[in-house]
């Protein structure tokens, strides 16, 4: 099952940043990243340390990145010279089965639901109209990748992470999908949980850092 999230996940994540299709490699999909600290991410759906060890000798350009469903502690043992396992990047990936939930906005607080080019975003503002958390979902046909979830620090503790999750995915079930990936922060994890999520499998984040770059 892992695998097959995961290649969800690297579709939607692709889909969701703009970014284009992931490339097939013999240990899985790389992304254009093209990003400050990120020029691109391997994602290797399988966790097998040999595959990390292959995809990260590959790798000649700093900034690089390997997305891998493993501990970070294990992945590093098969990282070579150069490479780290860095767990304050590593994250979760979790997924749910999808139902309508028709959420209602907290009080004070209005929505705005936009879709293109198989992405939707929600925003959500505040009385005075400013941003006080948003989120977006891409469009995979019978599944959806969440991205970008975010509340503003002056908002959270208010609902708006869960109701913007639910809008989220009511949308995705609008568009014909029963089922939801995403890739989690610790702090996403435990909201997400409430809401019915489940953790599958660590996301080790591995960056390619060789002496003398930063």
């Amino acid at each position: 099952m892992v695998p097959e999230l995961t290649r969800i996940w690297v579709d939607g994540w692709a889909l969701s940043r703009r970014r284009p299709r992931a490339a097939r490699t013999p240990w899985g999909f790389y992304i254009e990243v093209d990003s400050p600290g990120q020029v691109g991410r391997h994602v290797l759906p399988d966790a097998q340390g040999p595959l990390v060890r292959a995809a990260a000798s590959s790798v000649t350009v700093p900034d690089t990145w390997i997305k891998v469903p493993m501990d970070p502690d294990e992945a590093a043992q098969w990282l070579p010279e150069g490479w780290v396992a860095d767990k304050a990047e590593t994250g979760h990936l979790m997924a749910v089965d999808l139902s309508p939930t028709h959420p209602v906005a907290p009080a004070g607080y209005t929505a705005s639901v936009e879709t293109g080019d198989g992405v939707t975003h929600v925003r959500v503002l505040d009385a005075a109209g400013a941003l006080a958390a948003k989120g977006q979902v891409a469009h995979l046909g019978r599944a959806a990748v969440v991205d970008r979830v975010e509340t503003g620090q002056a908002h959270r503790r208010r609902g708006l992470g869960g109701f913007v999750m639910r809008t989220l995915t009511d949308r995705a079930v609008a568009e014909g999908a029963d089922l939801a990936v995403l890739g989690a922060t610790d702090e996403g994890r435990a909201l997400y949980e409430t809401l019915g999520w489940k953790a599958h499998a660590p996301l080790a984040a591995c960056i390619y850092r060789p002496q003398g770059t930063s």
